[in-house]
């Protein structure tokens, strides 16, 4: 399908939602709009849709078959979408027994993304936000375990370069400069 296929991606806290919304808009402005994806929610509603979940806390409750395959099945529908379409998700996901995988081989295969952009900032900076934010909970990490995070994220981008030969982006949202990682995008994206 044609069309340009952008994966943004953030450790939770970074900010990531705030600065897609934004340069959403931005590109609407300008004449460059693009669809917005939450790979997550596409899932969720895939799930619900066939009668596996009822709420969003019950996806966790899934097989690891039926996870599998809902990704495949949203993987292969965003695929589908014709035009320029920013998807938002996880480059990994932290479990208790170490890191997952949030694009798994099959799910890049689908998608062939052109650009991957890895959201970042400092961890004092994300700790501070995820205390400040009493609308979501999260995981309570330390400085170390978000710099291991971030670390980690930025190995698996590689490793998703190399799978699909896709562009890698890291674009720093930095407290109180939220409208450069702004620009940044938009720039990435026009």
């Amino acid at each position: 399908m044609a069309g340009t296929k952008c994966i943004i991606t953030g450790v939770p806290g970074v900010g990531k939602t705030t600065v897609i919304t934004e340069a959403l808009k931005r590109l609407e402005a300008a004449g460059n709009p693009y669809a917005y994806l939450s790979f997550g929610s596409f899932m969720f509603e895939l799930a619900e849709k066939q009668g596996l979940v009822k709420n969003r806390d019950e996806m966790r409750l899934l097989s690891k078959d039926d996870q599998r395959r809902l990704q495949q099945q949203a993987a292969e529908e965003i695929a589908r979408i014709d035009g320029d379409v920013i998807i938002d998700t996880h480059a990994s996901v932290k479990t208790p027994k170490g890191y997952l995988a949030g694009l798994p081989e099959w799910v890049l295969d689908a998608l062939e993304p052109d650009l991957f952009v890895l959201v970042e900032t400092d961890e004092d900076q994300i700790l501070g936000r995820r205390f400040g934010d009493l609308s979501r909970v999260r995981d309570l990490d330390t400085y170390g375990a978000l710099q291991s995070h971030q670390s980690f994220n930025r190995a698996i981008a590689a490793a998703y370069a190399m799978k699909t030969g896709c562009t890698v982006a890291i674009v720093t949202n930095a407290d109180h400069l939220v409208d450069l990682a702004i620009d940044q995008i938009v720039g990435l994206l026009t």
